[in-house]
């Protein structure tokens, strides 16, 4: 595997990070501030640069590239497999009425099945059900393969989120990446370090990703008396206090973030399902949980690896990196202290990021973790 990666910081000259070479028919994984993506000028120096056929672009909360975590950037990771493959698909949840699961259904059916190995996904984030997508994606999963991916950010503004394949990036698009060979060794991992706090309540009434009813009160309502004089910067502030939910038929709680509100019916929009009856508790954490958190995720996910990683994908959530503000790299620290300190590493902050619970094999969106995919062949 060769893997080389560039970094540009407003509009200036490529940082490489390795000695910059001409690769065969690599995947290019482009990420950026959304502004950036939507600049076609912009695109047209991305194409100029890196002159490949597979460029799969997604808008970010940040971007992270080695041991730096970038804003208003774009970064560039250009991955040559030598005994494997890759087969990318794309699809806009725009043409599928934002059904997600019905979306994830056709996009899965478009991937060759023939030695697959392992499934990336990079989605839409602003508004696209990630428990839906799931949900379509794995319905005819065969079962060892697995998947891990994210969703696209835009900052913490929450206005929009543009992602594409080969073409220049737009609103709606989730992209499936498919990972082929026999060699191909691929783990992963996905670990907050969240703590909840105060009392447990019950979900009374909610609609997919849409909560309605905590305990009887309006979950809106319920959310603001919390907390109080922040209220008014929602739904920003609720990526500093998301909720730990706990399904009746689930035994492990998966975080949700708050995408948005409604003032009208006193609901809030999650990044991903929270059903009725569902155990639900605020969270709160501190740079050093979250910290060791990453420590955590790296750790497991080195864990019984017959090989070395070669590259890693890191996606962790706008809402530590927020919490950890000027800290946010000790997060990286932590992971290439296990993993190594030359493994190429890019990613970014998401909007949700999707992985099996460690130690599991069905899939699931979290919020607020460090997810990591450690890949080699």
């Amino acid at each position: 595997m060769k893997v080389i990666q560039a970094s540009n910081v407003g509009n200036q000259d490529w940082n490489y990070f390795q000695e910059k070479k001409q690769l065969n028919n690599p995947l290019v994984l482009v990420f950026g501030n959304r502004f950036l993506l939507e600049d076609e000028q912009v695109i047209d120096a991305i194409r100029a640069e890196f002159p490949y056929e597979h460029l799969v672009f997604g808008s970010t909360a940040g971007e992270i590239l080695c041991c730096n975590v970038y804003d208003n950037s774009i970064t560039v990771t250009a991955i040559e497999f030598e005994n494997s493959s890759f087969v990318v698909e794309r699809a806009n949840i725009l043409d599928y009425q934002k059904n997600a699961q019905d979306l994830g259904e056709v996009l899965y059916q478009k991937i060759p099945k023939q030695d697959l190995k392992h499934l990336f996904v990079l989605s839409e984030g602003s508004f696209v059900n990630g428990s839906s997508l799931i949900k379509g994606l794995e319905s005819a999963l065969e079962s060892q393969v697995r998947i891990t991916g994210g969703m696209c950010g835009d900052d913490s503004r929450f206005e929009k989120t543009i992602a594409s394949y080969k073409e220049n990036p737009k609103e709606g698009e989730v992209v499936l990446i498919g990972f082929y060979g026999a060699s191909l060794e691929i783990s992963f991992a996905s670990f907050g370090g969240w703590i909840p706090f105060g009392p447990e309540r019950i979900v009374t009434r909610s609609q997919g990703n849409v909560l309605f009813e905590i305990d009887g009160q309006p979950a809106l309502d319920l959310y603001k008396n919390y907390l109080g004089d922040k209220a008014s910067e929602l739904p920003k502030a609720s990526l500093f206090y998301p909720l730990n939910v706990t399904p009746q038929d689930r035994n492990e709680p998966v975080v949700r973030t708050i995408l948005n509100i409604d003032n009208a019916n006193s609901s809030m929009i999650l990044a991903g399902d929270v059903p009725t009856d569902s155990k639900v508790q605020l969270m709160m954490a501190s740079v050093d949980n979250i910290a060791d958190g990453a420590l955590q995720a790296a750790e497991f996910g080195m864990k019984n690896r017959k090989t070395k990683p070669e590259f890693v994908l890191a996606i962790s959530c706008v809402g530590r990196k927020l919490v950890m503000d000027q800290r946010v790299e000790e997060e990286l620290d932590q992971v290439r202290e296990v993993i190594g300190e030359r493994v190429p590493i890019t990613g970014f902050y998401s909007y949700g990021e999707l992985a099996p619970f460690n130690g599991s094999a069905t899939c699931e969106l979290h919020n607020q973790t460090m997810t990591l995919t450690l890949i080699s062949e």
